[in-house]
């Protein structure tokens, strides 16, 4: 057990990260599925693609605060320009996830229920990757200059 909370304090971001990633993943997953299992319908490419805006919107609140506060701990009080940052950042991965999904299911086809969840799989896991990078280099970089602030 020690050598768990050893290997836990030691990789600690990543390790939030990757919990808060997955959780973020989950706000996504859920409000995606639950437009186009419903309300939405992933054959039309504009429904398909406010599903997408959507489930975006509600993940990327969930992981600003997520973020800020577990993962990077930003103590930051510039808080409008690190949102504006984060969701800057966080567009650029929007767009990353409407393209693949805009090719694999619109353009090429694969609009079955199944297509849809294994390409919003595929986007997910280089969308989490893409949003790691960009926060760490670009949102949450000045951690340690605010806090000496």
């Amino acid at each position: 057990m020690d050598k768990i909370k050893e290997l836990y304090i030691k990789n600690k971001e990543i390790v939030n990260y990757l919990i808060f990633g997955v959780l973020t993943t989950v706000v996504s997953l859920a409000t995606k599925y639950l437009l186009l299992f419903t309300i939405l319908d992933a054959k039309n490419s504009i429904q398909l693609q406010i599903a997408v805006v959507i489930s975006w919107i509600a993940a990327c609140l969930f992981a600003y605060v997520t973020n800020r506060i577990w993962v990077f701990e930003s103590k930051s009080e510039k808080i409008i320009l690190e949102m504006f940052k984060f969701f800057s950042a966080r567009l650029a991965t929007l767009g990353m996830e409407m393209l693949i999904m805009f090719v694999f299911v619109t353009l090429l086809g694969l609009n079955t229920n199944m297509w849809v969840i294994v390409w919003t799989l595929v986007s997910q896991v280089l969308v989490i990757v893409m949003n790691y990078v960009l926060s760490k280099v670009m949102v949450f970089k000045d951690k340690k200059h605010d806090m000496e602030k």
